[in-house]
């Protein structure tokens, strides 16, 4: 064989290799040739299968909740974003399937939890599933690391500071720096969240604005002029065993 002859392994040892890297190795074979690139740019083949069945719970691959994200990589990259066990309420714990958070029944608190991963620049999108009853105040929106995740008493902790901003389902109101912004959607006689519903929640990091749709409604802009700050996906409960997941989705889809 000539010296510098590419050899041209097929797709089968190619997948056998790529299941056993990192991501961030994956990452790099990415930009070795285009065919490694196009190889990778497959959302749906083994490579990316197998590393979900190693990451994911089979609860949460076989269960609806990710039926947002079709493919392998897409789910894989919702699980990297889910809620973050090391960043919540010492109240809150994430169920085994990674993408659901439970509160306890404590009584006189009000809980929160954030995301695995903030978001500075782009544009990104995820979904909020209310799974329980909402009580009093069920907050859901973007906070800073900053925003505390634990106070006394049932509250509006999502957005009762500056460092957080917060649509609460219940009254339909906005909230930010400990002020009701208005009401949200701007409709007559809006309808209240249904418990069960997919709320998409789009962060444009690029624009500063904190948008939300639910049916596939956009719902308008709720909050502008956000800070130049890494901003996580973050919810706030009161409720006593009331679950709410959380399913990111990338780049949301205009239009």
């Amino acid at each position: 064989m000539e010296v510098g002859a590419v050899i041209r392994l097929p797709e089968n040892c190619l997948e056998q290799i790529f299941s056993y890297l990192s991501l961030r190795d994956l990452r790099n074979c990415s930009l070795v040739c285009k065919r490694w690139y196009d190889f990778l740019n497959f959302e749906n083949n083994d490579v990316w299968r197998l590393h979900c069945i190693r990451k994911l719970a089979e609860e949460a691959l076989k269960s609806d909740l990710l039926s947002s994200v079709p493919t392998y990589k897409a789910k894989l990259r919702a699980f990297y974003n889910a809620w973050n066990p090391n960043d919540c309420s010492r109240n809150i714990y994430i169920k085994p399937n990674g993408f659901t958070l439970h509160r306890n029944p404590v009584a006189q608190s009000t809980d929160a939890c954030r995301g695995k991963i903030g978001f500075r620049h782009g544009r990104h999108c995820w979904e909020v599933i209310w799974e329980g009853p909402l009580g009093t105040v069920a907050v859901i929106g973007i906070a800073t690391k900053d925003a505390p995740l634990q106070c006394h008493g049932y509250v509006a902790l999502l957005g009762s500071d500056e460092q957080s901003w917060g649509w609460n389902l219940v009254d339909n109101h906005l909230l930010h720096n400990g002020d009701a912004q208005g009401n949200y959607p701007l409709l007559n006689n809006a309808p209240k969240y249904q418990v069960g519903e997919r709320i998409k929640v789009i962060l444009d990091c690029d624009d500063n604005t904190l948008s939300f749709e639910k049916n596939y409604e956009f719902l308008g802009v709720a909050f502008r002029g956000l800070p130049d700050k890494k901003l996580y996906p973050t919810v706030s409960a009161v409720y006593g065993n009331t679950e709410v997941s959380m399913v990111y989705l990338g780049a949301p889809l205009d239009g």
